[in-house]
């Protein structure tokens, strides 16, 4: 990828891995969760530059909760130790969208905040907190209060972030790059060594229409997270 050795679509810095998702889809978590492990296995500290590819902006609307649904269940069900469940809270209080969120991801990258090393822990709080604890995180107070969890973070410093908007002028700067023909979906992938991996490991099908169908997981291969380690090490 000496090519692709641009700010705008990857961090520079060979011991960071650059993942365009949307905090909402959930084959980027599993992505996440996938090389988050493999990295603990290894005991290896990884850092993650997010950069946004915000669905709801891309198909303009919330992603449909059946949608979400559907897909948290075919892949807690192959891959067991997500600790997934179909969400449990009313209706009313599910997601409708991760702008927000994302932008609290984005605000942690100032190192008044915390830095990049802040931001991935966040980014990984957020997603537990909405997959796992079913949380709103559409809400400022949800965001906060799961920051308070992130010992990186500067939780004074975020609160008054967001109070200024900051964030929000970035979600939309990574969109326009992810609308660019090098990035592919959520989750996409890229270190500065030039691997490139879109949805890695997941072989998948939607069986009839996205909002009334199910999606089908037909093999879930993690053995790419190795591959992501070994060109970052």
């Amino acid at each position: 990828m000496n090519q692709l050795v641009d700010s705008a679509l990857v961090n520079s810095d060979p011991g960071v891995v650059t993942m365009w998702s949307d905090i909402g889809c959930p084959w980027g978590t599993l992505a996440l969760h996938t090389l988050t492990r493999a990295a603990d296995c290894r005991g290896i500290e990884l850092t993650i530059d997010h950069r946004s590819f915000p669905l709801e902006l891309f198909n303009h609307r919330p992603t449909p909760k059946p949608i979400t649904d559907a897909e948290v269940v075919a892949i807690a069900g192959y891959v067991s130790d997500l600790g997934w469940r179909q969400w449990s809270d009313s209706a009313w209080s599910f997601v409708v969208t991760t702008l927000p969120a994302m932008e609290a991801v984005q605000a942690c990258k100032d190192l008044a905040v915390g830095g990049l090393r802040a931001s991935t822990e966040l980014d990984r709080a957020l997603r537990h907190a909405f997959y796992v604890e079913h949380r709103c995180i559409s809400i400022i107070p949800v965001i906060l209060d799961v920051a308070r969890s992130c010992p990186l973070v500067n939780h004074a410093a975020l609160e008054d972030a967001l109070r200024k908007g900051r964030g929000r002028a970035e979600i939309f700067d990574q969109w326009a790059v992810a609308q660019r023909p090098e990035i592919v979906c959520s989750p996409h992938l890229i270190t500065a060594s030039g691997l490139e991996l879109s949805n890695p490991g997941a072989k998948y099908q939607w069986i009839g229409a996205a909002e009334t169908g199910f999606p089908r997981l037909n093999s879930y291969d993690p053995a790419w997270a190795d591959e992501v380690l070994d060109s970052v090490l």
